[in-house]
């Protein structure tokens, strides 16, 4: 098989990669023949490639099935993988509460993704941090050392510097950075506890986290405390406050579900859409930490946003909501 000699930095997009197979070949699916040609390319993407139709066979797109053999013509266009167009700067909304030359916090606003990822390559808070702050572009993961959920809001810190980053990164691994979340659940889930359970993913639905037999489980504890009960459309609901130990994906919502009390919106785990709750009733209302530059420490606190305080509204509490402020 011959073809041109291959750029040491590999193709750039507007670059064609020809190869004539020679005689002798063994007639075969395209996808497999190209996964011999370029190697370096996963299968899965050689045949996404192929069914955008930037892989032609004798002039004329092929197919993941099209078998290709001696003296056939294939020409490869290839095209950027959406992660590797994804650390791009997008003006993207989200409030910066406070800022030094080591850190930002900033208050998530709902339904704004974190990180990019499988589905969601732009309009991420990632691309914002990297358009309003251009040297971030310089820091892995644009400086961003823990995450939120997409429809969880609330308040995260955000490295400046490789330095204060891995100083953030350490804090968060001896937890010694505290976060503390509000949440609205279904039920009256009275007093204070503690819930001690590993977290992995759910066997029979990727997209979920579980603590019944979870695939590749990891530590996971989480303290909370009822601050107030209520009713709202004829159900019990109560509003509590919850302190991460750990941070694990979804380790609030998996925690409460698992004892029975779903987030209010959060369908995902068996919650209702109550009260015009549209996502998981859940933010990030405190943030501390240990100032990297300074080493003093540095407390946050953000009351829920809109959305939150409508529903909480529209609950008939019993003794009113307390420890929001």
């Amino acid at each position: 098989m011959t073809h041109t000699k291959p750029d040491p930095e590999g193709p750039r997009e507007e670059e064609s990669l020809p190869f004539v197979l020679p005689a002798g070949v063994v007639p075969e699916r395209l996808d497999k023949v190209l996964a011999r040609l370029i190697p370096e390319h996963s299968r899965s993407r050689l045949q996404a490639w192929i069914e955008a139709g930037c892989v032609l066979v004798n002039g004329r797109p092929g197919q993941i099935r099209t078998r290709v053999g001696p003296g056939d013509y294939i020409l490869v266009r290839p095209r950027p993988a959406p992660e590797d167009q994804a650390y791009v700067p997008e003006d993207i909304a989200f409030e910066v509460v406070a800022e030094s030359p080591d850190w930002l916090v900033i208050d998530k606003p709902p339904g704004l993704v974190t990180h990019p990822g499988a589905g969601n390559w732009h309009g991420t808070l990632l691309n914002g941090l990297l358009f309003r702050y251009p040297e971030l572009g310089q820091v892995a993961r644009a400086g961003i050392v823990h995450r939120l959920d997409k429809d969880t809001s609330g308040l995260m810190v955000v490295a400046r510097n490789a330095t204060a980053q891995t100083h953030l990164v350490r804090q968060l691994q001896a937890r010694s950075v505290h976060r503390e979340y509000c949440a609205l659940v279904h039920g009256y889930l009275p007093g204070t506890g503690r819930v001690d359970a590993a977290i992995g993913r759910d066997p029979r639905v990727p997209v979920r986290m579980s603590v019944l037999r979870p695939v590749a489980p990891r530590p996971a504890l989480t303290a909370y405390r009822a601050l107030a009960q209520g009713r709202v459309q004829g159900q019990a609901v109560s509003q509590v406050q919850c302190r991460l130990e750990t941070g694990r994906t979804h380790q609030i919502r998996v925690h409460l579900a698992s004892l029975g009390h779903p987030l209010l919106g959060d369908v995902l785990y068996g919650g209702q859409c109550l009260a015009g709750a549209r996502r998981q009733m859940l933010h990030a209302r405190a943030l501390t930490f240990v100032d990297p530059g300074h080493g003093d420490e540095r407390a946050f606190c953000r009351l829920p946003p809109t959305d939150y305080q409508q529903v909480c509204r529209a609950i008939e509490w019993q003794e009113g909501v307390r420890g929001l402020d």
